[in-house]
């Protein structure tokens, strides 16, 4: 991703000001953290500074996410190479989907239980894994294995890198400090990670395949078992590893007071998982965070089953319309990188957190709408114009994603940081679940770009109205 200004985080005084008469988040945090301090807290001078700490969490950002950009534009024809028939293909999908959304609270609950490295690293341990069975697999059985150890990685990673970051910097600098801004870089590398990932997994095959016998010395050297449109999978597998190490040796936490037992994780996180579930039930903010959340899943399962055929549809065949699509996906993640890097200076602008959500969602749904308006109509202008309400969509989803969760952060304690994200990721996966059922049943045309694009403003139209302050609710396994 590009690099980052330092923007600081908008003050709002009258929040600031409610916080401090009524014992708000802010106040009662700090008071609970002097009068007791987590068990895992470690000291000031164990921990980090916030500079140290911001660049290892968008390393591990960018390290994570690099192999899943790899791996995306080559996936699908990977998988038909080795002789799998469509059906099965969204069969391997499925039990991809499945998996993670299977998956997701029970690996965030447990993060909060054993600690984010130990559980990041196997998130990166599984995709590797995952890549090695896609990359080299023939067998059905084994390519399904691959993509539901995949959807387990991704369950996994979600959360605890950015829990470490949030819980690293309020241990050094206390409950005030700014998360905005890492927040932003670490959504930014993700982005740029995908983007980057996705050029070089399409253009590897490319390059591989050149010559009077495309690929053919490749099998040869390997027996059939690598073919140019596995070598971006496995490329991916190296830099797992690598991500794996840097997880290992650049994210320190505090030593655990007593170990952690088998036992004590199938006692403790059923109730972290619990607790997370009921915070989002009773907390208005977090309730408007996570049906945000819903509503970006539709936007996004819209543009993901309607850009392809679309793209096909300009172009004129299935194949030159993917390599529009991979280049259009790719442009997207950029976008959203520079939503992310734009995302303290919006907030400054917008005045707080929850109007800089509002006015990124706000166009977002603007870019949803000009690619409706724009699907019957052909012509150059008309495409520019489309494509550039497709990079809309992704660069006000990115402006809005790090103040989200900054809001979302000053209202969990670190018992159940991890929780609270992958309550908030999964609310995104099946709510984009359903409404891609949704879109898939109704006609083609601008209804459903449209349907999509209504629910993003009704997400943004729930930011309108300010949050009272509550204090932050504690969240562990007893709760």
């Amino acid at each position: 991703m590009p690099a980052r200004g330092d923007g600081g985080r908008p003050v709002d005084e009258t929040r600031r000001g409610e916080d401090a008469r009524k014992g708000g988040p802010h106040q009662g945090e700090a008071d609970t953290r002097k009068a007791q301090p987590h068990p895992d807290e470690g000291t000031p001078a164990t921990e980090p500074d916030e500079r140290t700490a911001r660049r290892r969490y968008v390393t591990v950002s960018f390290l994570f996410w690099l192999p899943a950009g790899l791996a995306l534009a080559p996936m699908v024809l990977v998988l038909t190479e080795r002789g799998l028939a469509l059906a099965a293909v969204a069969g391997a999908f499925a039990a991809h989907s499945l998996t993670a959304a299977a998956l997701e609270l029970p690996t965030g609950g447990l993060s909060d239980v054993v600690g984010r490295r130990v559980v990041l690293a196997w998130a990166g341990v599984l995709n590797a894994c995952a890549l090695m069975l896609v990359g080299l697999g023939s067998a059905p059985w084994v390519l399904a294995l691959g993509m539901a150890l995949m959807g387990a990685g991704r369950a996994l990673s979600s959360g605890p890198a950015e829990a470490w970051y949030v819980d690293t910097v309020r241990a050094r600098s206390g409950p005030d400090a700014d998360l905005r801004t890492g927040l932003a870089r670490g959504s930014a590398a993700a982005s740029g990670a995908i983007a980057l990932g996705t050029l070089l997994g399409g253009g590897l095959p490319w390059l591989l395949g050149l010559g009077p016998d495309p690929g053919g010395w490749l099998r040869r050297a390997t027996s059939g078992l690598v073919v140019p449109l596995s070598v971006p999978a496995l490329l991916g597998v190296a830099v797992q590893i690598v991500f794996v190490l840097h997880v290992l040796r650049a994210l320190t936490e505090p030593r655990r007071p007593t170990a952690v037992t088998a036992r004590a994780i199938v006692g403790t996180v059923p109730g972290t998982v619990a607790a997370g579930l009921r915070l989002g039930a009773r907390d208005a903010l977090v309730r408007r965070v996570l049906m945000t959340a819903g509503a970006a899943g539709t936007a996004l399962a819209a543009l993901e089953l309607l850009t392809p055929g679309r793209a096909a549809a300009l172009t004129g065949t299935a194949e030159s319309g993917a390599v529009l699509f991979a280049g259009l996906a790719a442009a997207g993640f950029i976008c959203s990188a520079l939503g992310s890097h734009l995302a303290s200076l919006v907030a400054r602008l917008a005045g707080s957190g929850e109007r800089a959500v509002l006015t990124g969602l706000a166009v977002s749904a603007a870019g949803l709408l000009t690619l409706g308006v724009t699907v019957s109509v052909t012509g150059a202008p008309a495409t520019a114009v489309a494509a550039a309400g497709y990079g809309l969509v992704y660069l006000g989803l990115g402006a809005a994603g790090p103040s989200e969760n900054d809001l979302l952060h000053r209202r969990v304690d670190d018992s159940g940081r991890a929780t609270a994200l992958s309550v908030q990721s999964l609310a995104q996966q099946l709510v984009g679940a359903l409404a891609g059922l949704a879109v898939g049943l109704l006609p083609a045309g601008p209804l459903p770009w449209l349907l999509g694009a209504f629910v993003l403003l009704a997400g943004a139209l729930l930011w309108i109205r300010r949050t009272a302050a509550v204090p932050v609710p504690e969240m562990g396994g007893a709760a």
